[in-house]
């Protein structure tokens, strides 16, 4: 049998050695119980992505609402005298009651009101803020169809404002009812906040003096 030349046997060698320098590292950390937990590390979630996540869909439930309203009103606005066909209008209040009503589906479940609030609380509590929004911007949609399609002029002047003031409300409502956070852009005017202290408390000058109130007799031994 002949001899392989000394050089082929030390390439052998040689890569031999690299192949088990490279996979050793892998096998190592196989074999490495410890290891498992470096692996879990860099597959962790990132912190807080669940309430990012939450932010981040109601901003862009917004999309899906607020696109075919503008479409609407700038088809209105455009048209002459505001005025819309029938399927034109058709078209419109199809493609934006369903996008309300998605929305609306989406919006979370109200929180029980404790046995413990007070009656403006339990008010509070069942408000449902941005469901109240797109109710007022289903509304508001509809009298602007209305108008379109009889060819009021005043009247979709009128109705076209106070979609756009609906939708707005509907921002604010998503804004403010989503956690997301204060915004940060230099020359944004402050919310207003209400003081802490200092609340003037109810009068007391109509309440009736306890020198009025009627006089009960005595019970019987």
């Amino acid at each position: 049998m002949p001899h392989q030349p000394v050089r082929r046997i030390a390439t052998t060698a040689l890569c031999a050695t690299i192949l088990l320098g490279t996979a050793a590292p892998a096998i190592a950390a196989e074999s490495d119980p410890g290891s498992s937990n470096s692996v879990e590390a860099l597959r962790a979630p990132v912190p807080g992505a669940d309430a990012l996540l939450g932010q981040v869909g109601a901003l862009g439930s917004l999309g899906s609402v607020v696109t075919p309203v503008t479409n609407l009103l700038t088809e209105v606005l455009k048209a002459d005298d505001g005025k819309l066909s029938a399927e034109a209008a058709q078209k419109h209040a199809d493609a934006i009651k369903a996008a309300i009503d998605a929305a609306k589906a989406a919006v979370p479940a109200t929180p029980a009101t404790p046995k413990s609030a007070t009656p403006d609380d339990a008010k509070a509590a069942r408000m449902d803020v941005k469901g109240d929004a797109l109710t007022a911007l289903q509304t508001a949609v509809d009298a602007l169809l209305k108008a379109s399609t009889a060819g009021d002029v005043a009247g979709v002047a009128t109705a076209a404002t106070n979609v756009v003031t609906a939708l707005v409300n509907l921002l604010a409502a998503t804004l403010l009812g989503a956690g997301l956070p204060a915004p940060t852009l230099p020359g944004l005017p402050k919310l207003p906040t209400l003081p802490s202290t200092g609340l003037p408390l109810p009068s007391t000058a109509d309440a009736p003096s306890t020198s009025t109130l009627p006089q009960t007799s005595a019970l019987p031994n």
